[in-house]
């Protein structure tokens, strides 16, 4: 994370853009500066970060929190910005708990050497987007944002199977022809069967 270029989105090289509001970058400081007033270790500062040319940008570098406990404000509400809250816990059974008990449901990541606690995690955890050894479990955009719970704003995802569901109309048509009724003369090519 600290090696990752902050600055406008469409210069060359660069890793991380702005927020999209100052009002974003905002809440997003206050709940990492609220989460360390009670206890959160900053492991990488990114509030302070500043990008030549863009004296009033919505810029927040990349933050990291550690030994962040469940009632701080980074692990209750959800920040959305470039901020990593690591959560740890004591076994596999008080990970689950901890994270199936918060109200939101976006996404969680278990970095293991088991795959047999990859596998009970991923099928015990009630959140929708679950990551084995990855620190963002979003693959790629046309992927489904499955988020659940608290996180989920509506009654449908926006990206995925069900965006293309929601956007477009669907049809079934059940139609029976006769063969015998299709006269020509020229060639044809069935790409149905």
């Amino acid at each position: 994370a600290r090696a990752l270029k902050v600055g406008c989105g469409a210069d060359a090289g660069v890793d991380l853009g702005p927020m999209i509001t100052k009002e974003a970058m905002l809440r997003a400081v206050r709940l990492v500066t609220e989460s360390v007033e009670r206890g959160a270790r900053v492991a990488l500062d990114g509030r302070a970060i500043t990008v030549p040319g863009y004296p009033s940008g919505n810029f927040l570098g990349p933050t990291v929190l550690a030994d962040v406990t469940p009632d701080m404000p980074c692990y209750t509400e959800e920040i959305f910005g470039p901020v990593l809250c690591v959560v740890t816990a004591p076994t596999l059974d008080a990970a689950i708990a901890l994270v199936n008990a918060n109200a939101m449901g976006n996404g969680v990541a278990l970095f293991t050497a088991s795959g047999g606690a990859a596998r009970r995690f991923q099928h015990e955890i009630e959140v929708g987007q679950v990551g084995i050894n990855v620190p963002v479990p979003v693959p790629l955009p046309f992927f489904s944002w499955s988020s659940s719970k608290g996180s989920l704003l509506g009654d449908h995802h926006f990206y995925g199977r069900s965006a293309v569901h929601f956007y477009t109309q669907l049809k079934t048509v059940v139609s029976r022809w006769e063969y015998s009724d299709a006269q020509s003369d020229a060639g044809s090519v069935n790409f149905a069967g």
